[in-house]
C-alpha cells in the first residue's frame, strides 16, 4: 500500500508540473500552493466513465488555473499543487485515499470524485474533515435528506425521481400521440446510480400508467448483455429503458443492433452523451436517448467545448463535463470571495452565493441545483437536450427511433 502511494503522489506531483509550466510559484515556493487532491476511477469498471468525464476536466481545470497565475486569495495569487489517487473504482478504495488526503498529505481541498456509490461512500469523511463536497457525478433522490446530515455537501445533477419523470412525460406526450403504447421494458445496473434512477422510473411510470412487461438489474462489471436485449426482445416493449454505465450503454446498443432490437424507443444511460457513443455507432446513434443532454448550440457551451479539446486533451460529453467545469468554477469563485484557505468559510460562501459559470449563472437551493437537463438525444450528429420541454434549447423529440443501418 505505501509504495503504490508514494508512487502516485509522484506522479500526481509530476503531473502538477507538467501542468503548471507557467507558474514558478508552484515550482519554487511550494507554501504559497493551494494543495488540491481528489481520485480517480483509472481502473475497474467505473474507468470509462471516470477517465472521460473526471480527468479531463480536472486536467483542463488545472492548467487553466496555473497558467493564469492561480487562484486569488486575499492579496496574492495561489497556483494549485495536485494529489491524485487511483481508486481501482472502490468505493473502500476510494474512503482510504481521501483519509489518506485529509491526514496526511493535508490538502486543503478535495475534488469529488466520479459514481454515485463512491461519492455516497466518501461524504462522511469529507464531512468530518469539512471539505467542501461538490457531488457532481452523483444522482439521488436522497439529496433533500443528505443535506440535512452534511452541511458540505452540493448535489448538481438531481435526483432520480426527476430523470425518470421527465422520461414519463415525454413517453406519455408520444403515447397521447399514437406514436408508442405502455410497455416499457427497463434494466438497471446494481448499484447507487441504477437503483435510484430505476426507482424513479418506476414511480413515474406508476403515475402515467404506464407497464413494465421486463424489469431487471444486472451486476456491475457484467459484459455479456445477450441475456438482457434477447429477453427484452421476446416481449415486443414499445419503449427499452437502461440505467447504465458507458461500458454497458455501449454492449446493450451493439447487442441490441446486432439483434435487430428496435423498439420505438431506445434509451441508454451513462455514456450515451459521449464522444465515443457518436464514434462507435456512427449513424445509428440517430433518435438514440439517454440521460441528461446539453444544449449545444449555446456560445457558453461551444466555448467551453473549444476549451476542453485544447487543455483537456479531448472532446467533451454533452452533459456531465461541463457541470463538473461548472462546480470548478465555483470552488475558485468562492475560494476568491472567502479571501481565504478556510474550508468553513469556503462552503458559506458555495451556500449563499450565485456564481458565473460554463452553465451561466448558478445558485444552490439548499445545497442542490437542480436548473438541468434530464433526457437528450442524437439528432443529426448531435446530443442535444429535450427534457425539459421549457428549458432555452431543448429540441422535440423525434420518434420513432429509426431502423439499425448495416455496418
Amino acid at each position: 500500500m505505501s509504495n503504490r502511494r508514494q508512487f502516485i503522489i509522484r506522479s500526481a506531483v509530476l503531473g502538477g508540473a507538467a501542468a503548471v509550466m507557467g507558474a514558478p510559484a508552484l515550482l519554487h515556493a511550494q507554501a504559497a500552493s493551494i494543495k488540491i487532491g481528489y481520485t480517480v476511477s483509472k481502473t475497474g469498471p467505473n474507468a470509462g466513465g471516470a477517465t472521460s468525464q473526471i480527468t479531463p476536466v480536472y486536467k483542463m481545470w488545472v492548467r487553466e488555473v496555473n497558467d493564469a497565475g492561480g487562484i486569488q486569495v486575499g492579496g496574492r495569487r495561489m497556483p494549485l499543487e495536485v494529489i491524485e489517487y487511483d481508486d481501482r473504482s472502490s468505493s473502500e478504495e476510494a474512503v482510504r485515499a481521501y483519509e489518506r488526503l485529509a491526514t496526511q498529505d493535508k490538502v486543503d481541498f478535495v475534488l469529488a470524485p466520479w459514481s454515485t456509490g463512491i461519492n455516497l461512500a466518501i461524504a462522511p469523511t469529507l464531512n468530518k474533515y469539512n471539505y467542501p463536497h461538490l457531488a457532481v457525478a452523483a444522482i439521488t433522490d436522497m439529496a433533500p435528506q443528505l443535506v440535512k446530515r452534511w452541511g458540505n455537501i452540493f448535489f448538481v445533477q438531481g435526483g432520480g425521481s426527476m430523470y425518470g419523470e421527465a422520461l414519463m412525460d415525454i413517453l406519455d406526450v408520444q403515447r397521447k400521440a399514437g406514436l408508442i403504447g405502455s410497455n416499457i421494458a427497463m434494466v438497471s445496473i446494481a448499484d447507487g446510480f441504477g437503483v435510484d434512477l430505476s426507482g424513479g422510473a418506476r414511480k413515474a411510470a406508476a403515475k402515467h400508467g404506464f407497464k413494465f412487461v421486463y424489469d431487471k438489474s444486472y451486476p456491475v462489471g457484467t459484459q455479456d448483455m445477450s441475456p438482457l436485449i434477447n429477453e427484452a426482445k421476446a416481449l415486443n416493449p414499445d419503449v427499452f429503458v437502461a440505467f447504465s454505465y458507458p461500458p454497458d450503454t455501449v454492449a446493450l446498443t451493439e447487442q441490441a443492433r446486432v439483434s435487430s432490437f428496435n423498439p420505438k424507443v431506445f434509451f441508454v444511460g451513462i455514456g450515451t452523451a459521449f464522444p465515443m457513443f457518436l464514434k462507435r455507432f456512427g449513424a445509428n446513434v440517430e433518435g438514440i436517448m439517454g440521460v441528461g443532454g446539453t444544449n449545444a448550440d449555446d456560445p457558453r457551451f461551444k466555448e467551453f467545448y473549444k476549451k476542453h479539446v485544447e487543455l483537456g486533451g479531448a472532446e467533451p460529453d454533452r452533459f456531465t463535463n461541463i457541470n463538473i467545469y461548472s462546480s470548478l468554477q465555483i470552488l475558485q469563485q468562492a475560494i476568491e470571495r472567502a479571501g481565504t484557505l478556510d474550508r468553513a468559510a469556503v462552503i458559506a460562501e458555495i451556500k449563499k452565493g450565485t456564481f458565473d459559470t460554463a452553465n451561466g449563472a448558478m445558485k444552490f437551493t439548499d445545497q442542490q441545483w437542480r436548473d438541468l437537463w434530464f433526457t437528450g438525444q442524437w439528432q443529426n450528429g448531435q446530443y442535444y437536450g429535450v427534457a425539459p420541454a421549457g428549458k432555452p434549447g431543448a429540441r422535440k423529440v423525434l420518434l420513432p427511433k429509426p431502423a439499425w443501418k448495416p455496418v
